[in-house]
């Protein structure tokens, strides 16, 4: 790798004597050095590109903030006051035997918790406290914990793996030691199972990745051997996520959950194969499935042959999984594509999931969606149910799961480095008390309506001068990105896809600004019939439908294990259906330019909404009479090319696909 290097003086904003600014322009990091003030790999794993702050260290600002706010007042804030699996009354979490929540309470409590370290709220970390605590308490002599549930006779560790991340969380934030001896009772109690009734069935051995993650972390906290052992142990009992064209099952939260999993394993071994089969991984299924906007692929329930147009969807849980594989990927590899990815499905998939206030979800949202309702559409989808509604109880595992997703990515905006510096890699409004050259502690604020707007602003405040770098990635899809310091721009042409590392004397009130161009363009999705997607640097855009949301009482739209808690009142959490109010089958007039049209910023702070989105595109369109919803309730795929059009071309609004609850997203073309 061959660094282009600049050498600048800039004159301080806050002085007259001129400073040594260093421009560097990075594939990666360099990991020869190890962080002095944050925990990261340990030999003989190797080393991290980028390090997670702890838990509670980043505090959103902006929209972010806004939708955690939203998270806390919704569903995820509340839902241990209406979900049956979450109360404490013959919990299995709480009582020896009790019936609920086997896998609920983890799901839940690893969103809520983290999102009660955020957001600063002492009731929310009370309860997840009290949930803490029993957990704690459930220890059993040998090391194990919680519920014992059984396949065959042989336990089923998947719900354990969950709450040692919560775990892993809970320690950064409090320190409380209880949780190392915790794990490592834990550990050594899981080297004691036989390798035949380990990771025995389906989810946790689809998912023993997510065990062994936790293992590297507990490891780089006590250096205990016994750990590197027990890695290759759930490595081995694992799933096989490195075969070239076969998955082990093509469920969809498995397959955005599960693929990071021979990359972690990849720490342990320093063996180059075990990252590339994760990079196979996340190509393969986007190869078969995944010729969409968006960032995910579509698999419903399971991937299918054959069902691969854009009305495919995609679990609300494998929008967050894939988010947290993304980070994951990002810390291990350094590689900015796991960044733009997480961005892709942040910013244009996970947000219409949710309804607007974050009251109800859906489990599957998909890239061309055009009816939002309670009816079943399988065949048509995988899953036989009311799975397209906005429905806050109407399954079990993406009600509870989804509350990690924003808060996850908060935790991941700002990076420490192995050189002692600290990564802005994920953008967005946010401040965070960081460590850095010296040990001095810093605060680096950062102010944007990023990916809304193409300015970033990074102030820095400082008790006393201090050198160290400063990393930013200049994104792929930006071709003029620039950067200055103090108001001095820094004359170098920035390389698309790299990192810019910025090392000097820092100074109070230092104030860094990159901008990043956004222009407008196309993706030909060849294998859905030449459709195009439309983007706008990290925003992909959608159709502009009328949305007309029609309120249900959730106790009957509901799937049949839906379940509440006695005396929850269903009326103040309902259901909505969402139907189309204006044409959708259009295609897009290709050769017809898209023009900006940037609105005010919401007066709510929510960008996510057909109403309050701050941008809009205007563009042209001819309707397709043919292409209508079909037999299975569904947007009908995608006609071909030579579909006969009307002769009239209309203007056509187009909005970022993450407030478009209907959307179509993928176009058939027209000239």
């Amino acid at each position: 790798m061959k660094n282009s290097i600049l050498f600048l003086s800039l004159i301080c904003a806050s002085c007259s004597a001129p400073q040594d600014t260093l421009l560097e322009q990075v594939d990666r990091l360099p990991v020869a050095v190890q962080n002095d003030f944050y925990v990261s790999n340990r030999a003989p794993l190797q080393p991290q590109q980028f390090i997670k702050l702890p838990a509670g260290t980043i505090q959103p600002e902006g929209w972010l903030k806004q939708q955690l706010e939203l998270q806390r007042n919704g569903l995820n804030g509340h839902l241990g006051e209406i979900s049956a699996w979450l109360q404490k009354k013959d919990n299995a979490w709480l009582e020896t035997g009790g019936q609920w929540g086997w896998e609920e309470v983890p799901y839940w409590l690893r969103g809520y918790a983290n999102l009660a370290y955020i957001v600063q709220d002492n009731e929310m970390m009370n309860e997840a406290r009290f949930w803490i605590e029993n957990i704690l308490k459930s220890q059993r002599e040998d090391g194990n914990f919680g519920p014992v549930h059984s396949n065959d006779g042989k336990q089923d560790f998947w719900p354990n793996m969950i709450v040692l991340w919560i775990m892993q969380s809970y320690y950064e934030y409090s320190n409380d030691e209880r949780v190392i001896d915790f794990m490592t009772k834990y550990c050594n109690y899981l080297l004691t199972v036989p390798d035949e009734d380990f990771l025995y069935s389906y989810w946790e051995n689809s998912r023993g990745g997510d065990n062994l993650w936790s293992v590297a972390w507990l490891y780089n906290r006590t250096g205990d051997h016994n750990l590197l052992t027990l890695g290759e142990k759930i490595h081995k009992n694992t799933a096989d996520w490195t075969k070239s064209t076969q998955l082990p099952n093509w469920h969809n939260v498995n397959v955005a959950q599960c693929f990071r999993e021979p990359a972690t394993y990849f720490m342990f071994t320093g063996d180059s194969s075990m990252l590339s089969a994760s990079y196979n991984v996340q190509s393969l299924v986007r190869r078969a499935f995944g010729q969409v906007p968006g960032g995910m692929f579509g698999a419903d329930e399971n991937a299918r042959i054959g069902f691969f147009d854009p009305r495919q969807g995609t679990e609300t849980c494998g929008f967050v999984e894939q988010m947290a594989s993304d980070e994951i990927m990002l810390q291990i590899s350094g590689d900015p594509y796991w960044a733009e990815n997480c961005e892709d499905v942040a910013f244009n998939s996970y947000p219409a999931a949710l309804m607007p206030d974050y009251k109800a979800l859906r489990y599957i949202t998909s890239p061309n969606h055009v009816v939002s309702d309670s009816k079943n559409h399988h065949p048509g989808i995988d899953n036989s149910g009311p799975f397209l509604s906005m429905n806050p109880f109407s399954s079990r595992c993406c009600q509870h799961n989804h509350g990690f997703g924003w808060p996850y990515y908060t935790e991941n905006l700002i990076y420490a480095t192995p050189d002692n510096g600290l990564a802005a890699i994920l953008y967005n409004a946010c401040k965070a008390k960081v460590k850095v050259g010296n040990g001095t502690e810093v605060t680096i604020q950062e102010q944007t309506n990023y990916p809304f707007e193409e300015t970033i602003r990074f102030t820095l405040t400082t008790p006393e001068n201090v050198t160290f770098p400063l990393y930013l990635r200049i994104p792929s899809w930006c071709k003029n990105a620039s950067i200055t310091v103090n108001g001095e721009k820094l004359n170098a042409d920035l390389i698309a896809g790299k990192y810019a590392r910025i090392t000097r004397e820092w100074s109070d009130a230092d104030e860094i600004v990159l901008t990043v161009p956004m222009e407008i363009n196309y993706r030909q999705w060849q294998v859905n019939k030449n459709s195009v997607s439309v983007d706008y640097g990290p925003l992909s855009l959608s159709l502009k439908i009328d949305e007309d949301y029609q309120q249900k009482d959730s106790r009957e739209t509901a799937i049949g294990d839906s379940k509440w808690q006695e005396g929850a009142d269903a009326s103040a959490w309902p259901t909505y259906e969402i139907y189309p109010a204006s044409s959708w089958n259009y295609a897009l007039q290709t050769s017809a330019p898209i023009t900006v049209e940037r609105k005010e910023w919401p007066f709510n702070n929510n960008p996510f909404t057909l109403t309050t989105v701050p941008l809009e595109f205007k563009a042209k369109g001819r309707l397709i009479p043919e292409w209508k919803v079909d037999e299975y309730g569904l947007c009908g795929v995608l006609p071909y090319e030579d579909a006969r059009k009307a002769e009239a071309v209309d203007e056509i609004t187009l909005i970022p696909m993450g407030a478009a609850r209907l959307r179509i997203a993928s176009f058939p073309t027209t000239e």
